[in-house]
């Protein structure tokens, strides 16, 4: 039987998944020949993190020894060379006989550190790095034609190698040989895959990719006390996002719920003084304020400004409150209570800023101050002015409410239990004087009017489990419409027949796979666990479909948008978590 480090293999491209490590920066793709080293950093693009430009192998003949094989512990080339981890900073390439390896590096061929072995990528998690050898019996270095300087090493017998680390190059190898490294790299991949989630055998091969995702995604915060992140995805979202956190906890928790607790952690780690949970946490502190953004970022905030807010003040900014749903998820996996009771008093005292400081214009119903706190940024409904009131926000205040007064309860705190229970029926009947009968959907409104978009916001309150009958029965004849939800895969962002789809452009008609989520649960909890079930099915089989946990769905075709990023987080995270609910 396959195990499922084979499996995950099948989907290792170095393309839309490349090499990398739990815990590490390094992230390795194909490029020209032979492979490229990249570092994942905090809002910088990769093609901006290059360590390595061109990483070549040739064989004794002197030909270019192509790549021969990809799995999660090394990447083989022709003749026996391969590249693996030294630790989560350094990469090992080592073989036997006589192979030679080139390095495209940044710097000059005559600088005097590089000739030493060290150069300079000036990154934040590597200001220098450099290569050591064991083996090597000549060293060449030139000018490369279009800049930087190319690195020839010629190696010769048993385990000869070179090691690319992060920092002084001299500083020791944290395994005596290539050998030592490749199974020490194996060891990690090992013990990570032993916990992958056990589904039904048509769903194991991307469920164990999935779990890879997830653990590739992994990176250490060392501005946190070298916390674990998973992140988004080391190809362009490095940092723990609320949302996502919430999302990949869900995934996680069915292998290792240790690990999705300190997603949690993190993202309830930093609340403000008024108890907001901030939007970001990543190395260099949190993203909860506009203020925490660079200038160009800021300025353009504060021009979208608010109708109600003042425009020129700073902006929050957070993730749509489903903190206590991930926290639900997480009760009895976990044992310690001490944990437990502080994580639901940050998540009351979250509950009680969205009530006190983002109900801008004061009618009981808070809004999103700006589309970064709505998780939607480019959705439709955030064209018009600001601030939004939106039926997926009042749907999860609900359902948050309503999980708080449960928890209230189980702990005997009658009087925290009433007013939660309370303050959801309020946010309740708001809800439902958003819903327009004639158009047979909850429309957002922007600066208190009404908004024409159509989208996907509008199925989202199914999640309180608490809707009229008549509202659930115009919420399936919207799913069941080919001209608004009904598209080849569902569930498009935003319908089909609204001026404003768009099959590629992330939240204005492609399908996300968190959303789908959210709704199956919604049917479930409202009383269609048949629907639910199909749509969990429909949305495992998109993702099968399309090759993997993309970051979002093109609904006519089924495949990876153009512009979505790939193994992304909460895709994996999610998968394995309707995987699981599948086999059940």
């Amino acid at each position: 039987m396959l195990s499922a480090a084979d499996r995950a293999a099948r989907f290792l491209d170095l393309e839309k998944a490349p090499f990398t490590l739990p815990g590490s920066r390094i992230l390795v793709q194909r490029a020209d020949g032979g492979v490229t080293m990249r570092l994942a950093e905090y809002e910088r693009r990769l093609d901006d993190c290059v360590v390595v430009r061109e990483l070549r192998v040739f064989g004794a003949d002197g030909r270019l020894a192509g790549l021969v094989d990809v799995r999660p512990e090394r990447i083989a080339f022709a003749g026996g060379v391969s590249l693996t981890f030294d630790g989560p900073d350094a990469l090992s390439i080592g073989g036997n006989g006589r192979w030679t390896i080139e390095l495209t590096v940044p710097g000059s061929a005559e600088h005097p550190a590089l000739e030493s072995g060290a150069w300079t990528p000036a990154l934040p998690s590597a200001p220098v790095a450099g290569w050591r050898t064991s083996g090597a019996d000549d060293v060449l270095l030139r000018d490369a034609p279009d800049g930087g300087t190319v690195v020839r090493l010629s190696l010769a017998g048993d385990d000869a190698r070179v090691r690319i680390a992060l920092g002084t190059p001299g500083a020791p190898a944290a395994a005596a040989s290539h050998s030592a490294a490749l199974a020490a790299t194996t060891r990690v991949w090992h013990d990570w895959f032993e916990r992958t989630p056990s589904v039904r055998p048509d769903l194991a091969d991307l469920t164990a990719f999935c779990w890879w995702v997830l653990g590739a995604n992994i990176v250490t915060l060392p501005g946190r006390g070298d916390a674990r992140a998973v992140v988004p995805s080391k190809i362009g979202y490095v940092g723990l996002w609320q949302w996502d956190a919430y999302f990949i906890a869900a995934g996680l928790r069915h292998g290792d719920p240790e690990l999705a607790r300190e997603q949690l952690a993190l993202a309830f780690g930093f609340p403000t003084p008024d108890g907001q949970l901030p939007d970001v946490v990543h190395d260099e502190g949190v993203l909860a304020s506009s203020d925490d953004l660079p200038p160009g970022d800021r300025d353009n905030l504060r021009r979208a400004g608010s109708a109600i807010a003042d425009p020129s003040a700073p902006i929050p900014l957070t993730k749509p409150p489903l903190a206590a749903w991930a926290l639900r998820a997480l009760e009895g996996l976990i044992d310690d209570p001490a944990w437990f009771d502080e994580a639901w008093q940050t998540v009351a005292r979250s509950q009680e800023w969205w009530f006190a400081h983002s109900d801008l214009d004061g009618d009981g119903m808070p809004e999103y101050g700006h589309p970064y706190s709505s998780g939607l940024d480019d959705s439709p409904v955030f064209d018009g002015e600001l601030p939004v009131a939106s039926p997926d926000l009042a749907g999860y205040l609900i359902l948050q409410d309503d999980l708080l007064a449960s928890h209230a309860r189980s702990v005997g705190d009658a009087a925290a239990a009433e007013r939660h229970a309370r303050r959801a029926e309020r946010t309740l009947a708001l809800l439902e004087d958003m819903w327009d009968d004639d158009a047979g959907f909850f429309r957002s409104r922007g600066a208190g009017r009404p908004l024409a978009a159509e989208t996907a916001v509008s199925l989202l309150p199914l999640l309180t489990g608490r809707l009229p009958g008549r509202i659930v029965s115009r919420m399936l004849e919207a799913l069941d419409d080919p001209d608004r939800f009904a598209t080849q895969w569902a569930v498009p962002t935003v319908a089909a027949r609204d001026a404003e789809f768009s099959a590629e452009r992330m939240w204005r008609g492609p399908v996300w796979v968190n959303v789908n989520a959210l709704i199956a649960e919604g049917l479930a909890v409202s009383g269609y666990a048949e629907r639910s079930r199909e749509l969990v099915e429909a949305t495992l089989a998109l993702v099968q479909h399309a090759g993997g946990p993309h970051e979002y769905f093109n609904p006519l075709t089924g495949e990876k948008a153009r512009t979505a990023t790939t193994s992304f987080g909460w895709s994996a995270a999610l998968y394995i978590d309707l995987a699981v609910r599948a086999s059940g």
